[in-house]
C-alpha cells in the first residue's frame, strides 16, 4: 500500500527463466506467446486479459526481468476513497 500516493501495489516476482528481451514489450499482446511459452497450452490471452482487468480499473501493469534469474510483475492500482 501507498495511502500517501493513494494506490496500492503489488509485486511478483519469481526466479525462472525471466522473460526473451525481445519478447518482454509484447508479452501483454492479444495472443502473443514468447517462443518458449508454444510448446506449452495456451492461447496468449491470460496477460491481456490481466492488463485489460487492471486498466479498467484505472491502474497500470508491467513486467521488467530481474537483474538475477526470473521476472517481477508489477499491479499499480487507485485506492479507493
Amino acid at each position: 500500500m501507498d495511502p500517501g500516493r493513494q494506490r496500492g501495489v503489488l509485486t511478483v516476482a519469481d526466479d525462472g527463466t525471466g522473460i526473451p528481451p525481445g519478447d518482454l514489450g509484447r508479452i501483454f499482446e492479444r495472443f502473443y506467446q514468447a517462443s518458449e511459452a508454444r510448446t506449452n497450452k495456451g492461447a496468449g490471452l491470460g496477460l491481456s486479459i490481466a492488463r485489460w482487468i487492471v486498466e479498467e480499473h484505472h491502474g497500470t501493469v508491467s513486467a521488467r526481468n530481474n537483474d538475477g534469474p526470473g521476472a517481477t510483475f508489477t499491479v499499480t492500482l487507485p485506492l479507493a476513497a
